[in-house]
């Protein structure tokens, strides 16, 4: 049970608490901190708990404490394993529990910032997380050298068993924990860590710790959550972006089976709150509504490219990434190209659709909701509901998807907020359909770009010119990232610094422009980002030059690639293990990809076929990933397999498109899923060097799209330039 957290334990403004958690969200937790291993509310049932990350139950089960959200990637078990490894336990008898925001808060954020997203799950918290499990172990021997009296030198541990071997002399885990857990922590600068090639329990492919409720169906995911006299919402917001509710009839459906009452939600929404869901939603779909749509009614997918079109060629006096004189290197070039290409507003499409459930009282908010962002959670559920964030709660739940939907924004949270205020006392669970699912998104931003580069007699690359017109996000997410007009964010791959996402290819003469045309539709993180379409703008142009300049794909890339070895590395260990170069069955054709983000190197190789009639076939893919480290090699495999699930989704079919100001595809007969037959062979090749920590569950996403837009290419000997295929006659 957590100890009740009053104003005087906490003294902290919602504001504050947002700007604490955007800090170190970006620069990372310090590991000073206050109370970094101290001891924490929330010990698990029959545990000890011997410091923030490590609680032991009398048999040895260790219960490693996670700070951050699991949504299917496998954060969960590779951050277990990083600890395990370090705590020298017993992996078999290991299990998890998640920390609540409200429990960090009250510990002055002593587990750090809990967002999960950008990939960062493991990658930004792997030290401090490996220092806990550290710390604990050295607790643990402690108090056992203190039971056996003899010095803490003389130990050995293993597999949660402390032994001396002099005296031949051990003891478990279990029957130190107390003991270990009243000592004080060791100073953290004093803590080694384990070099990760002598790793037993990290780097290896064990099985996750999510799985069987999974398969069994014992998982609760917030969307199943029932609680004592809960009631249930079903919410519809103005469709069209910008538009307002005008009126509603609720007394066409307060004598309708179940319903409790109809609540308007801000200015934009109309709930009905019933007993069950199903009630709440029949009810609303009869209930009369008019809305006010306003001016963006008028909008469309046209006049939002047109929008996207003139940032292309819009004047432009500075360059955000500039070397050299591009410009004028093209134009002296002997041979010249130039190509435009194009990505569509893509919807996260969850299974689980978006929901949460609020109970409020008068001095007293708890929620139960999937999210990628626990303190922003708490944040929204603070904000909406008045309580002070002291008395607020945030009770986690695994998620059914996330991608980046269930990060930052917050909007289903303040929403099932404003309809409890109607029912104090009441926990109500609000879900929304799929079709408000698909309706209401943060999109993934459109965007268009123009590319024109140089090529010199011998085919070498001399001048390259980017101009990418497109959605900001920071302008809804962050508008204090957007400096002089100019979003960095929005041409991530494309950065001249390493570690993040560098392009891999050093030009002579440089030029890279971003022109930011902001529609009425919001947009957001997706799985990716923007590495997604810029990896389909730069590789694809590659494509083209290298057919111009007469040259091999792989080698004409090979030869900009000299600086960046670790970008060539897994495009080389990609191709190797495709086979490129030697021949294929009749009518299938090759295409290759490189990319960089969320601080990994990414490449892929894709064999498809197009027949006589256009259709389209992808029969292999070879993708390769180089995260530095790697945690879980099985789990690297799953994601990367996952990857090409979701990029080749988007590729095939994923387009959002707009009519009147609002989406049109509002549930998958329209907003196709790729089918099970159309999943290819996938290879994972794994090229760690061990010398930094990428991310996992985006980076390989980026070149699934490009790789087979390439292989298209050279099936056909037509560059593809726009997306998704299933609106490209590719013969």
């Amino acid at each position: 049970m957590n100890r009740p957290v009053t104003e005087k334990h906490l003294k902290l403004s919602r504001r504050d608490f947002i700007i604490g958690s955007a800090a170190i969200a970006g620069g990372g937790l310090a590991l000073g901190m206050n109370v970094p291993f101290a001891y924490a509310e929330g010990t698990p049932a029959g545990a000890t708990q011997v410091n923030l990350w490590v609680a032991i139950k009398p048999d040895d089960t260790c219960v490693i404490r996670v700070a951050r959200s699991e949504m299917g990637q496998g954060t969960l078990t590779g951050l277990a394993q990083l600890v395990a490894e370090e705590l020298e336990c017993d992996w078999a008898k290991v299990t998890t529990q998640g920390v609540t925001p409200g429990e960090n808060l009250a510990s002055k954020r002593a587990w750090g910032e809990m967002g999960t997203g950008g990939s960062r799950g493991i990658r930004t918290s792997q030290d401090y997380v490996r220092k806990g499990g550290a710390a604990a172990r050295m607790m643990l021997v402690q108090a056992a050298a203190t039971q056996l009296n003899v010095p803490v030198g003389e130990l050995t541990v293993s597999k949660g068993v402390i032994a001396h071997g002099a005296s031949q002399r051990s003891l478990r885990y279990g029957e130190v924990a107390a003991a270990a857990g009243k000592l004080t922590p060791p100073d953290t600068k004093d803590i080694k860590l384990k070099d990760p090639k002598t790793w037993t329990i990290a780097g290896r492919a064990l099985k996750r710790l999510d799985t069987a409720d999974k398969l069994d169906g014992s998982k609760i995911f917030a969307i199943d959550l029932k609680l004592p006299g809960m009631l249930c919402a079903a919410i519809k917001d103005c469709p069209v972006f910008g538009g307002k509710l005008k009126s509603y009839d609720e007394s066409k459906v307060l004598g309708m089976p179940g319903v409790k009452k109809v609540v308007k939600v801000k200015d934009t929404g109309v709930a009905v709150v019933a007993d069950t869901w199903w009630r709440a939603k029949k009810a609303l779909d009869a209930l009369p509504i008019v809305w006010d749509e306003g001016e963006n009614a008028t909008k469309s997918s046209a006049t939002i490219a047109e929008m996207m079109k003139e940032g292309l060629t819009a004047t432009a006096t500075n360059g955000e990434r500039q070397n050299g004189d591009a410009l004028k290197a093209i134009a002296e070039a002997p041979k010249k190209l130039e190509a435009t290409y194009s990505t569509p507003f893509l919807a996260h499409a969850p299974l689980e659709m978006m929901n949460c459930t609020v109970k409020l009282s008068a001095d007293r908010a708890d929620a139960w909701v999937p999210t990628q962002n626990l303190e922003a959670s708490l944040a929204a559920l603070s904000e909406s509901s008045g309580v002070p964030l002291a008395n607020c709660e945030i009770h986690r739940h695994d998620l059914g998807g996330g991608f980046g939907r269930r990060g930052g924004t917050q909007d289903y949270v303040h929403q099932a907020a404003e309809i409890a205020k109607s029912f104090p006392d009441t926990p109500i669970k609000m879900i929304w359909t799929r079709e408000e699912d698909q309706a209401h998104d943060f999109y993934r931003p459109i965007s268009q770009c123009k590319l024109s580069a140089g090529l010199d007699n011998d085919g070498k690359l001399v001048g390259l010119h980017v101009r990418v017109s497109g959605q900001s996000i920071n302008a809804i997410a962050n508008p204090n990232a957007i400096v002089n007009g100019k979003d960095m964010r929005q041409l991530q791959g494309y950065y001249d610094t390493p570690g993040d996402a560098q392009l891999g290819y050093d030009v002579p003469n440089l030029l890279i422009e971003y022109a930011m045309r902001n529609s009425h539709v919001p947009v957001g993180p997706w799985r990716g980002v923007n590495t997604n379409q810029n990896a389909v703008y730069m590789e694809c142009f590659m494509e083209e030059l290298a057919r111009a300049a007469g040259k091999d794909s792989l080698e004409f890339r090979r030869a900009l690639m000299k600086e960046h070895p670790k970008h060539l590395a897994v495009l080389e260990a990609v191709a190797e293990k495709a086979g490129w170069g030697t021949p294929l069955p009749a009518g299938v054709h090759r295409g290759l990809a490189q990319f960089m983000g969320y601080g990994s190197y990414s490449a892929a190789v894709a064999e498809v076929s197009v027949s006589p009639q256009g259709k389209l076939k992808v029969h292999r893919m070879v993708l390769g990933v180089n995260s530095g480290h790697a945690v879980n090699p099985g789990q690297i495999e799953a994601q990367v397999q996952g990857s090409v699930a979701f990029g080749l989704t988007a590729t095939l079919y994923g387009e959002m498109p707009v009519e009147k100001g609002r989406m049109t595809s509002l549930n998958f007969d329209s907003y196709e899923i790729m089918r099970l037959a159309e999943m290819p062979k996938v290879e994972t090749v794994i090229v760690p060097t061990y010398d930094f920590w990428g991310g996992i569950g985006e980076p390989t996403i980026c070149v699934v799209a490009p790789s087979v837009m390439n292989a298209i290419y050279a099936a056909t000997g037509k560059p593809v330039r726009s997306l998704p295929l299933k609106n490209v006659k590719l013969v």
